[in-house]
Formats: structure tokens, sequence, C-alpha cells
């Protein structure tokens, strides 16, 4: 049996007092499920989200915030076209390619992070 089974989260980081723009903006924009956080970590800060399949986006606060330009999560849809209509009607700026051979945005959280969202899956190879 593999030591590592899966992915379990993602954790993105944020500014202090991030809790608001990250709930207008992967809840209400992309339309995830906002999670409870567990009573000891509420303190934090930061807000958690439900992916569909199970895995879950944390947004948690750090003291001296830098957003991440490289380092991104890709997350997955089904309609890149409703993606793309979405984040157009919200006036959130993205860039649309398919490079990695699948379709695919980039685009910036409220805070600067870099997120791609993929149409599909990309292929993968083991080995050379």
């Amino acid at each position: 049996m593999p030591l590592i089974t899966g992915l379990d989260h993602v954790q993105l980081e944020a500014p202090t007092g991030c809790e608001d723009a990250a709930r207008a903006f992967y809840g209400a924009l992309l339309g995830l499920a906002e999670l409870r956080k567990p009573a000891a970590l509420q303190k934090n800060g930061g807000v958690w989200f439900a992916l569909p399949d199970g895995r879950q986006l944390h947004v948690g606060v750090t003291p001296d915030f830098q957003p991440r330009r490289k380092g991104h999560p890709a997350l997955r849809t089904a309609d890149l076209n409703a993606v793309q209509v979405q984040l157009a009607t919200h006036s959130v700026a993205f860039e649309a390619d398919d490079q990695a051979g699948v379709p695919r945005v980039f685009l910036q959280d409220p805070w600067g992070n870099r997120l791609e969202i993929v149409q599909g899956q990309h292929e993968s190879h083991f080995g050379a």
C-alpha cells in the first residue's frame, strides 16, 4: 500500500481580515460551500471551503502575507465557458490558454494569489 493515498486539501495564504472577500470570491463567485472550521482553529481566522470531490480549499491568514504568483492550485470544471462568463460578468480578469493540452484559465484571487481553472484532465505519464 502506498504511503500517500490522496490529496486532502490545499491552503492558500491571505492577509488578516480576508474572510469577507474569501466568502465573496470562493463562495459566491466560484460556488464553493463554506465549511465550519474546527473550534480550536477558528481563532486563527481564515475560511475553509468544500470542493465537490471531497477535497477542501483552505484560506489561511498569514501575518506577513505575500501573494503567490507562480505556485497555485488548479481547480477543475466541467464547463470552462461558464466559468469565463461568470468571471467576466463580475469583472474578474483572466487569461485563457490551452498550452498544457487542455483548456484552462489563469486568474488571481482577491489578494493576488495565482489560480488555474482547467476543463478536463492534464495527461500524466510516469517515468521518462
